[in-house]
């Protein structure tokens, strides 16, 4: 909920979500026991004994109350901004699929539009380091799996993360990021202004109190939020010690799918795919291999929310179509364009800047080009 007014037991959703020698099932099972988080907090101590086993510090908690001072702090944050949101268990538009994993956490905060929570979503993540033709594939990815309808879903990390948030927002589609941080901050600080353009157009989410700082521990709590909003999780580039694979563990764990695009064997970010692969993750080279892939839901998805739109590439002018027949997924040098296309060394300099800038093509080290997929 977004008004103060309106969120009377704001205090105590919060304390119960910070409740000490808690983890996260734990905050379920009080609340399923209880039936609300009224309940909880006016319960006696026998009762609490019977699921909080020798976890003294927890009852004394909840036999304090909650923290008012907490409570005002985040109704000044909700008052700020209508976009300003906490989500909580009780709540009608809590997304059902983090319902289902082991571990969802009891209230979490948003920014944003939360109306996405109703979306299918499919998880993009990979390394902080991409190489160019990563950054690419996760950009043309996001593009095609949010035009076909799919909310894009990461954890606005650099390299990877940010690459598929921006593929998303570059075809005006949804994306969601999962933030490690209390979302009075930003972090990365380079995606400061990514922040805020997903904030104005999709939507940020952290169970992280406001004010928490990055810590290194967040990140893998954080990961489990990315892999359970979604329906699956596609690997786009990841080392072997990646915290990508860790998330991709957390789908397989809540028993969504995972997707790995196959790369170099000489490429350290490929290992990762690599191992995923040949552990059982759904080896895709295009994003219909991953819409076909997650089953009935995508489909209707995709055959309902697709915008039908002619081919970019008949789109182009005559001459930039030729000289994009003749690029092939292979990095290909300047010179060997001129030999197939016949143009002048300067007209497909000027056409390959157009066509990058559609993101048709990447440019690669070494002066070469590389078609998109």
């Amino acid at each position: 909920m977004s008004a103060h007014a309106d969120f009377p037991d704001l205090a105590l959703w919060l304390a119960l979500q910070r409740l000490p020698q808690a983890g996260a099932r734990t905050r379920v099972e009080l609340l399923e026991a209880f039936g609300s988080v009224e309940a909880i907090f006016a319960a006696s101590e026998a009762p609490l004994r019977s699921i909080l086993i020798d976890k003294h510090e927890a009852i004394a908690a909840i036999r304090r109350g909650a923290d008012p001072a907490v409570g005002e702090t985040v109704r000044n944050w909700l008052a700020q901004n209508p976009a300003h949101h906490v989500v909580t268990w009780a709540d009608a538009d809590y997304p059902a699929l983090l319902r289902e994993i082991p571990d969802p956490p009891v209230a979490f905060y948003a920014i944003g539009n939360r109306t996405l929570f109703a979306r299918p979503q499919i998880a993009i993540v990979g390394s902080r380091n991409p190489t160019p033709a990563g950054l690419e594939n996760a950009r043309a990815f996001a593009r095609a799996l949010a035009r076909a309808g799919l909310t894009v879903t990461s954890g606005m990390a650099l390299g990877i993360d940010g690459a598929a948030h921006q593929g998303a927002l570059d075809i005006g589609g949804a994306t969601i990021a999962v933030c490690g941080t209390g979302l009075d901050r930003v972090y990365p600080a380079k995606h400061r202004d990514l922040a805020h353009t997903i904030a104005d157009r999709g939507l940020l989410v952290s169970e992280f109190s406001l004010g928490t700082p990055p810590r290194p521990e967040h990140f893998p709590i954080r990961n489990r939020l990315i892999s359970g909003l979604t329906l699956g999780t596609l690997v786009v580039e990841a080392a072997l010690n990646s915290g990508s694979l860790i998330t991709a563990r957390l789908a397989l764990e809540q028993g969504r799918e995972v997707f790995a695009i196959p790369g170099s064997i000489h490429a350290p970010q490929s290992r990762g795919c690599h191992a995923l692969i040949r552990q059982g993750a759904k080896l895709v080279e295009t994003a219909e291999d991953v819409v076909e892939e997650l089953g009935a839901l995508a489909q209707f998805v995709r055959q309902t929310n697709m915008v039908s739109e002619p081919s970019i590439a008949i789109k182009l002018p005559r001459e930039a179509k030729r000289l994009l027949d003749c690029l092939s997924h292979d990095p290909t040098t300047l010179d060997t364009l001129v030999e197939r296309s016949g143009l002048a060394p300067n007209a497909i300099s000027s056409i390959l800047t157009t066509l990058e800038l559609e993101g048709l093509i990447s440019t690669m080290p070494g002066g070469r080009y590389q078609r998109m997929p």
